[in-house]
């Protein structure tokens, strides 16, 4: 049982960490790039600059933040969910990483969601003429990678029946008689 605390107390320690840092670099780039030329880091390559996007990822659904704000509430309790019920052994421990920085990320935008109606993006793949974006997109991104190679190549269907509300013994003997 104290395992399972410390394990959990862990996770939410993790996810602090990793929001306070999104949060931090955001605050930087409101800071020192907001009505300022941007900073450029690798020439043609990578740059920091300020966005305001009031959409979702590559700036799509302009103006949506109610649907957003609801849309990663749900999938943000859905995530705590997971993290509670995933098993606390070192097999599972790559889908508890993975989950962990996915709800970082989720809570990273959804503050600035909330308390800005708009998400703080500033950095630039100047080299690749990508959108810019945030640190709290790059755990969205990287976690959903990480998490479609596990779950493709790594856990098996019956490796998160964890996942599943199990019924009692009882219930499945009188189905079966």
């Amino acid at each position: 049982m104290k395992k399972n605390v410390m394990y959990q107390i862990i996770c939410y320690i993790l996810i602090g960490i990793l929001i306070f840092l999104d949060q931090y670099t955001k605050h930087w780039a409101v800071v020192r790039l907001k009505g300022n030329s941007p900073i450029i880091v690798i020439d043609k390559i990578l740059e920091f600059s300020y966005l305001e996007n009031r959409g979702a990822a590559f700036g799509s659904m302009q103006g949506k933040q109610s649907f957003f704000i609801i849309l990663t509430f749900i999938l943000t309790v859905f995530l705590f969910y997971v993290l509670y019920k995933v098993p606390k052994t070192k097999y599972y421990l790559p889908l508890t990483v993975v989950v962990v920085v996915l709800i970082s990320g989720a809570i990273g935008n959804f503050i600035d969601r909330v308390s800005k109606n708009y998400v703080v993006d500033f950095i630039s793949a100047v080299f690749i003429d990508f959108p810019i974006f945030n640190v709290a997109d790059i755990y969205v991104v990287c976690s959903m990678i990480l998490a479609v190679i596990l779950l493709t190549f790594y856990y098996k269907d019956e490796d998160l029946s964890f996942l599943f509300i199990r019924r009692k013994k009882n219930e499945i003997n009188i189905k079966k008689g």
